[in-house]
């Protein structure tokens, strides 16, 4: 799939098919995300893999409800190492550097699945404490829960801003 044609095509999608992700396909979306930019290249993340559904179930109650995320036979969690970062960019490093690095990894993630013929969904809205309770966190920090599986329904794209109303050129 054309480059545009993925950005064109991936939709937050919350149904999913019982339908498993071939291992193939979970390998080379999780390549991709180890292809993405990271501050001074130290991948200041971590990404948790989870299949199990009693531990899927609970992420979804962590994220107030939203139990679609435990539909997908995939989910897969993005997590921030904020003193990896720190110990080269000091508190910058583990205030935003790490947060973006985990954030560009999901990106990744999510253009990869639509190439692959996956579906994903963002999840921001979750409370923080409990996604590190379910996965035994200490260090990391929990920034996205993405659910990935095939999906079960094709949303239509919702309206977006017109280009002049978000860009700002300055020349």
């Amino acid at each position: 799939m054309e480059f545009f044609e993925v950005i064109e095509k991936r939709h937050s999608i919350r149904s999913y098919k019982d339908v498993p992700v071939e291992k193939e396909k979970l390998e080379r979306l999780l390549s991709a995300c180890l292809k993405a930019p990271s501050a001074g290249n130290l991948q200041a993340y971590k990404i948790y893999v989870i299949r199990n559904q009693k531990i899927r179930y609970a992420l979804g109650e962590a994220a107030f409800g939203q139990h679609f995320i435990s539909e997908a036979p995939i989910v897969l969690v993005f997590c921030s190492l904020p003193r990896k970062s720190a110990s080269k960019y000091g508190s910058r490093g583990a205030n935003l550097y790490s947060i973006q690095d985990a954030t560009i990894a999901a990106s990744y993630a999510q253009l990869a699945a639509t190439a692959l013929g996956l579906a994903s969904c963002w999840v921001g809205a979750f409370d923080e404490n409990a996604v590190k309770e379910i996965l035994g966190l200490e260090e990391e920090k929990p920034i996205a829960i993405i659910p990935l599986g095939y999906g079960a329904e094709e949303p239509l794209s919702p309206p977006k801003e017109n280009i002049e109303k978000i860009v700002k050129i300055i020349e």
